[in-house]
């Protein structure tokens, strides 16, 4: 058995790829238009998981966008996805920078939560060990819930 992908419904599929390829910075790596079904489906990988013919080496996102408008709540019911990071206070600069807030910032130097325009929790990890405390991380509170 192999795990293959997690499934994300999204309701705006532009601003949802603005989000995990303009800000996360995941790769597309497929995508399904299905017009008998009314819907449409894409494939997203970490750079780092694509092998030289841009094909996963490790499960990817799929998010489907179904043409006829639905209301999604209750996002955190998911659960959370979970990327490793080669610096999480880099990449939660790079975040903030790009207007995402940090829900819960990398106090730690090991861990954040932040949350897709569809409130899709996502975990960023410290590759490795943690980092050393570093401020403004290390006093800035929670917003909001992960």
């Amino acid at each position: 058995m192999n795990f293959l992908h997690t499934m994300v419904r999204v309701a705006d599929l532009d601003q949802s790829l603005d989000f995990y390829i303009g800000k996360l910075g995941l790769v597309e790596v497929r995508r399904i238009d299905n017009e008998a079904g009314r819907f449409t489906l894409v494939f997203l990988a970490a750079p780092g998981d694509l092998d030289g013919d841009k094909k996963s080496k490790s499960p990817v996102i799929e998010l489907t966008y179904n043409w006829d408008k639905e209301v999604y709540q209750g996002g955190r019911n998911f659960g959370h996805l979970a990327y490793a990071v080669d610096d999480i206070y880099d990449f939660c600069d790079k975040l903030v920078k790009a207007g995402v807030i940090i829900n819960r910032p990398p106090r730690d130097g090991a861990m954040a939560f932040i949350r897709s325009p569809d409130h899709i929790s996502i975990e960023l990890l410290q590759k490795d060990s943690p980092k050393p405390k570093q401020e403004p991380w290390a006093s800035m509170p929670n917003v909001g819930v992960w």
